[in-house]
């Protein structure tokens, strides 16, 4: 019989073009699958996506995935903490909470999502929930002790809603992780950030790519009392 996590990834093999790489995250290796060419996704927007204006970014590791998983296995106390990633994708961030020990929920607006989450999950041979939420209406009633997000200020509108999402999920002595590439947008974020009760710290992380450096800031949110 074939292992489920094998099944998986041999029926999205037939549906996308994978690809498969190798990260080393702190002291871990990371086996990641992702959509080689998330353009290729463009074409086969579901109506639903057409009409939120919904593009394919799940389908891509973005560059502050790696900071803030990094940051997560090497700054935090991940052992046993609630967690829940907003924005998970194919779900990296995820992945490096359950090596640091954390009991992770990983969410995506797309349900594309979910399968990959769940096969790299298996694939690094921790425990990942996936489910899909959509940020700007919550149902969950549950709260969390650390809340992570990579790379999702890019457009105006998701401003408020993540920083909505934050202070609804988090515990009262929880905290918010927020990585971004240093967007100009991401300066409206940090003053909703404040103008909800949050006070705000930033944490600045190089990161070295293929072809330049860049400079990631973490922004941490914890609830004013």
């Amino acid at each position: 019989m074939i292992p489920p996590h094998k099944k998986l990834a041999l029926d999205l093999a037939q549906r996308y073009t994978l690809s498969r790489a190798t990260y080393l995250i702190g002291k871990h290796r990371l086996e990641i699958f992702s959509i080689a060419n998330s353009y290729e996704l463009l074409d086969e927007l579901s109506e639903e996506a057409m009409k939120d204006e919904v593009l394919p970014y799940w389908a891509e590791i973005w560059p502050c995935s790696f900071v803030l998983a990094e940051f997560i296995m090497d700054d935090l106390p991940m052992p046993e903490k609630h967690c829940l990633e907003l924005g998970a994708g194919v779900g990296l961030v995820s992945v490096a909470a359950a090596k640091a020990g954390a009991h992770i929920l990983a969410t995506d607006y797309a349900p594309e999502a979910m399968e990959f989450i769940r096969l790299n999950s298996w694939q690094n041979e921790v425990f990942v929930k996936a489910e899909r939420m959509d940020w700007r209406d919550i149902r969950r009633t549950d709260n969390f002790d650390f809340i992570f997000a990579a790379d999702v200020l890019y457009e105006r509108r998701n401003l408020l809603p993540v920083v909505l999402a934050v202070d609804k999920l988090l515990r009262p002595d929880g905290a918010a992780y927020i990585a971004d590439p240093r967007r100009e947008i991401a300066k409206d974020f940090l003053a909703l950030a404040s103008e909800n009760n949050f006070k705000v710290e930033v944490y600045s992380k190089p990161l070295q790519t293929s072809d330049r450096l860049l400079n990631i800031d973490i922004y941490e949110l914890k609830k004013q009392p």
